[in-house]
């Protein structure tokens, strides 16, 4: 999944990767296509994961996960990075999500389960502030539950703001006319569909 969303970033981009399942995407990004990779916790020209004696636990991205840096990086205060992020200086994030509407609204940092610790954390300012919102996530809850819906029944974090979905079985797109599959991974269009409207 990583690879295939890596895929679709565009040359020269400017993108914030979420915590969790997009990180990966940093993993699959080719060095010529001059993509810089911002976090939110304050770094310009993140590179891929670090491993092994690259490790240097100063350097995290904003899922605290050790990273490299790339030549030219730079650090700033997380003022300036939320700046960026709401100023529309991204041109594409990836996120996760619980839930994600047909026409692109997004649920991504509540269940609203009781007793929950709320934490929207810079979800809100990224699915805003981005000028493209990818989500990679599961297509299915760990019940079976369908996470493309007609309308989010978790807390939203942006209205109408994801472009895109990824999942194992397909790349869903999002927009004012609803959800479209545009391609599908091991299972016909047609059965995906049954399943998502089940």
């Amino acid at each position: 999944m990583a690879a295939r969303v890596a895929s679709d970033i565009p040359p020269g981009s400017y993108v914030n990767l979420g915590i969790g399942q997009p990180t990966l995407i940093a993993d699959y990004l080719a060095p010529a296509d001059g993509v810089v990779l911002h976090t939110e916790n304050g770094m310009l020209g993140m590179g891929p994961a670090a491993r092994g004696d690259e490790v240097d636990l100063d350097l995290t991205n904003a899922g605290k996960v050790p990273v490299t840096e790339l030549p030219g990086a730079s650090y700033f205060h997380h003022a300036d990075s939320f700046a960026m992020m709401r100023g529309g200086h991204l041109d594409v994030c990836v996120l996760g999500a619980f839930q994600v509407s047909y026409v692109g609204d997004l649920a991504n940092w509540h269940t609203g389960a009781p007793g929950a610790i709320p934490a929207v954390g810079g979800a809100m300012d990224l699915a805003i502030g981005a000028k493209s919102v990818y989500v990679m996530m599961t297509l299915f809850a760990k019940d079976g539950a369908v996470k493309l819906v007609p309308a989010c029944t978790y807390p939203l974090t942006g209205l109408r703001c994801v472009n895109r979905v990824y999942t194992a079985e397909s790349v869903i797109d999002c927009g004012p006319d609803g959800a479209v599959i545009t391609e599908t991974f091991g299972i016909g269009a047609d059965e995906l569909l049954a399943r998502l409207t089940a």
